[in-house]
């Protein structure tokens, strides 16, 4: 296969599939608020975001991991192109899909919007953080800041003028963000100054943008201990002048270093200093104090959803790159012939190992989309329901909320996962820079990290997400899938498969009551043991429901074509990754609850000291 500058491929009949078959987003386009929208403009958009996609940013990514982002004279720099794909990205629209009308935006679905992003992040996931970061700013602003804040901050961050990011994490604090020590001190002008250290800040400097808004979390004096006393402040790399234009006055943000990574090098990684001198200041967000953490909530759902697309952006590139190999390479004879020394060599894609793997990373992509487009669905319908029925908006809210971490951090494994396999299929020269796929897994490695680690997602679940509306919103999903399966348990080609299904959802209820005796009895030391496991057997029910849905509905379309029309193989995938991942993934649901249900603590009773003598 000879050398690519661009190995980007995405699969657009999936997304048409799991858009307007599965999902059925047509439903709510054309009316409030999304009048402007038909199906023929979401397809065309899309085309043309996978357009840019592969003729712009794919070309980058291995030159953003080549290259990497330089410190020279206390300022990041860039690798090659990126400012150019920046200013074309802003230039083409596709950031504003889903933005308000009111701040120029296309008032697109959210669904289109995720879609478009999954496309970019997979084509080049380093600089996709620089706009990614910027776009969970805006959301933040738009929802908590004043008028004026909306009027200073949003239409140069629109524009593409200004970046956005968020500062949290600080060196001795790490995940528990509630030990941060930044603090901010009101001045007689009504502004901040701001003193501290932020690390692992992602975009923190770079020279893309005239202006860097960071979004800065710090403690007032005599604030409560925790995450109680912290509030949110604006704080410019530029200082503003008079007339919200960038001043020529540094506002005292030092770039102090640049992470050395495994991956994402294309993406600066920042230590920053504030305040070093004295003189930075820093607005406050919305105008009220010890409000940060609800504040910066609202950017770190919208980054946790955007991690799942991240993830799913380099899973699916992988596979897809892996699939293209396994098409084209030919090695050995076929299964049939293998003790012939004399018989042809066949694609790889015809070996059994081979073929494994390439079903259980289209299972794995594909369900871990449908999971994705289920969850920004369901922000479109509630949009589009507002004022009309209430009781929908909140169960279609209460299951945005619920699969937030399903998606972040099942996905995020998964993309690891796929990456892994993607190297495999390719063999030796997978380990090597002349392919992508080494590549995909070291950018990929960091999701399960970041925007709350996998682990702080599955506490999230157990601890907050299952009790949420008093348990509605998990007894809806329960629910859903039920309802499926009494539905589709006596298919005359997946009833069985959808049987098991069953078994496996009345399995991860079993479990839920389980974390719910254990918070009763007081055994808090079990939950945080096992979390991990719920979360992974939730998402595995969810992504099973989801395909066996897809199989469901593939096979009734299939009815109707014959075996020589295009879509005939698209639809037998459909109902073949979904056996696959019923009988090979949920059916180990089952007992995946059972070690649960065993309480199992001996990873807290062995002794620190007995990991190892050394």
């Amino acid at each position: 296969m000879a050398h690519s500058n661009n190995w980007y491929k995405a699969d657009l009949r999936d997304y048409r599939f799991v858009i307007f078959e599965q999902f059925k987003l047509q439903q709510v386009l054309g009316q409030e608020p999304f009048e402007d929208w038909g199906k023929e403009e979401v397809v065309a958009t899309l085309a043309e975001v996978y357009r840019f996609s592969t003729e712009v940013l794919g070309p980058l990514n291995a030159v953003g991991d080549r290259e990497g982002v330089k410190l020279v004279n206390g300022q990041a720099v860039t690798p090659a192109g990126f400012k150019d794909a920046w200013d074309k990205l802003y230039a083409s629209g596709f950031l504003l899909l889903s933005v308000s009308k009111s701040h120029g935006g296309a008032a697109g679905p959210r669904t289109l919007a995720a879609i478009a992003n999954e496309m970019t992040t997979g084509a080049n996931t380093a600089f996709d953080m620089y706009p990614g970061l910027t776009a969970g700013a805006l959301e933040l602003i738009e929802a908590c800041g004043t008028p004026e804040q909306h009027a200073r901050y949003m239409p140069p961050m629109l524009e593409g003028r200004w970046s956005g990011t968020m500062c949290l994490t600080e060196p001795q604090a790490g995940s528990d963000v509630g030990a941060a020590a930044t603090t901010a001190v009101k001045n007689a002008d009504g502004s901040y100054s701001i003193t501290g250290t932020k690390m692992f800040i992602s975009g923190g400097d770079q020279d893309l943008t005239e202006n860097i808004i960071h979004l800065v979390l710090a403690r007032t004096p005599g604030a409560p201990p925790g995450t109680k006393g912290l509030s949110l402040f604006l704080v410019p790399k530029f200082k503003l002048n008079a007339d919200g234009s960038t001043s020529a006055e540094r506002n005292d943000v030092t770039l102090a270093a640049l992470e050395h990574k495994m991956g994402i090098n294309g993406s600066s990684t920042a230590l920053l200093n504030f305040g070093d001198e004295g003189k930075c200041t820093g607005e406050l967000v919305g105008g009220v104090e010890l409000q940060g953490m609800r504040q910066m909530f609202q950017m770190m759902n919208f980054a946790r959803i955007g991690v799942g697309l991240q993830s799913l952006g380099v899973a699916s590139a992988a596979y897809l790159a892996a699939l293209s190999y396994a098409r084209e390479r030919k090695q050995g004879s076929s299964i049939e012939n293998f003790k012939d020394a004399s018989a042809p060599r066949v694609p790889i894609i015809q070996h059994p190992n081979v073929r494994n793997m390439l079903i259980d990373m289209k299972a794995r992509v594909e369900g871990a989309r449908a999971l994705l487009v289920k969850l920004t669905t369901h922000i479109d319908f509630a949009a589009a329901l507002q004022g009309k029925d209430d009781a929908k908006v909140e169960y279609h809210k209460g299951q945005v909320e619920l699969l937030t971490p399903l998606v972040k951090a099942f996905g995020s494994d998964q993309a690891f996962r796929v990456c892994e396999s993607a190297i495999q299929v390719h063999g030796g020269v997978g380990y090597t820079k002349d392919f992508p796929v080494e590549q995909y897994a070291r950018d990929a490695k960091i999701f399960s990290i970041y925007e709350g680690t996998n682990g702080i997602q599955a506490l999230d679940l157990v601890a907050r997400k299952l009790g949420q509306r008093g348990g509605q919103n998990a007894r809806d999903f329960l629910g859903d899938v039920q309802q499926f399966v009494t539905t589709h348990q006596a298919h005359p080609v997946l009833g069985a498969y959808v049987q098991q299904l069953g078994l496996a959802q009345e399995a991860v209820a079993g479990a839920a009551m389980q974390f719910m005796a254990w918070f009763g009895a007081g055994e808090m030391l079990k939950v945080p043991l096992h979390a991990n496991r719920f979360l992974r057997m939730m998402s595995e029910v969810a992504v099973g429901w989801l395909l066996l849905e897809q199989a469901v509905i593939a096979l009734e379309a299939q009815s109707k074509l014959s075996r020589t029309d295009q879509d005939w193989a698209f639809y037998e995938g459909k109902r073949f990754a979904a056996v696959y991942y019923v009988q090979q993934v949920v059916s180990e649901v089952v007992g995946a609850a059972k070690v649960l249900a065993s309480g199992d603590t001996s990873a807290w009773d062995i002794p620190a000291e007995s990991f190892a003598t050394v």
